[in-house]
């Protein structure tokens, strides 16, 4: 099935109308975790709530997993994953790095999805049409950087400290491989894959909700997103995002070391 942009324009308005106001506010910060720092904002539980509601109206059977409010008619051929605020540490933190993931999977493969970041005023989408954004600077497709060599590849990942044991070892390495390395940024880091700003994007532990928005909108620019084994990326794990397959080959035989 296709969803027009219309549909997305929708969902988009309607987080933002929840997380805008929250943004930069200083409002009530949540931890999920008692053993570490995972937090949840009143934006998130809202977001996600208008989000769901608009999906629940226009495609009734359809199921959705979310990361606030949990899964209902998953069984569904359709499920829509949502995150309603990735990067919410970013988020309570003031940088407008955080946005906005919905996406639609189909019998388990992500086949459209949207990144709005509100503050920017930006939308990065994918649906049958290919990959577009629309924002500052005007409308246009995206496409990745041809990029085939790691010593000409711009890296991101959330933080180094995210891969343990040997896993580390092999990420330090795989670093000092690429001409630059940056940290952070979440799913604006994946957005930017599929602009052509970054090329690799390599972030372990990562939750179907993480990922599953982002995969079309990088694949429908030339890219390629999998684990790091080269599964599919749909129930998250250790995922790697490139912009080219040659790219994507290279940064997996890297990070297998």
């Amino acid at each position: 099935m296709d969803v027009s942009i219309d549909f997305m324009r929708r969902i988009a308005r309607a987080a933002a109308a929840e997380t805008l106001p929250r943004f930069r506010s200083q409002g009530a910060v949540a931890n999920k975790q008692a053993e570490s720092f995972d937090p949840v904002t009143e934006a998130d539980r809202e977001a996600e709530r208008a989000i769901r509601a608009l999906i629940a109206t226009e495609y009734p059977d359809h199921g959705i997993l979310g990361e606030e409010h949990g899964s209902e008619n998953i069984s569904s051929r359709h499920v829509w994953v949502i995150d309603p605020i990735d990067g919410t540490r970013a988020f309570i933190s003031g940088l407008p790095v955080w946005g906005t993931l919905v996406g639609l999977t189909v019998d388990g493969d992500a086949v459209a999805g949207l990144m709005s970041q509100p503050f920017t005023g930006e939308l990065f989408y994918a649906n049958a049409s290919g990959s577009h954004y629309e924002g500052p600077g005007g409308p246009r497709k995206l496409t990745t950087r041809k990029t085939t060599e790691l010593s000409q590849a711009t890296l991101f990942t959330t933080t180094p400290a995210l891969f343990k044991g040997e896993a580390r070892n092999r990420y330090d390495e795989f670093e000092k491989q690429v001409q630059l390395a940056r940290y952070g940024t979440d799913c604006y880091a994946f957005a930017m894959v599929a602009a052509g700003s970054v090329d690799i994007v390599a972030d372990p532990g990562l939750k179907p909700y993480d990922i599953v928005a982002l995969i079309p909108i990088i694949e429908k620019a030339g890219g390629v997103v999998t684990t790091f084994e080269g599964g599919p990326a749909e129930k998250g794990g250790d995922i790697l995002a490139a912009a080219t397959p040659e790219l994507h080959a290279a940064a997996m035989a890297a990070l297998r070391g």
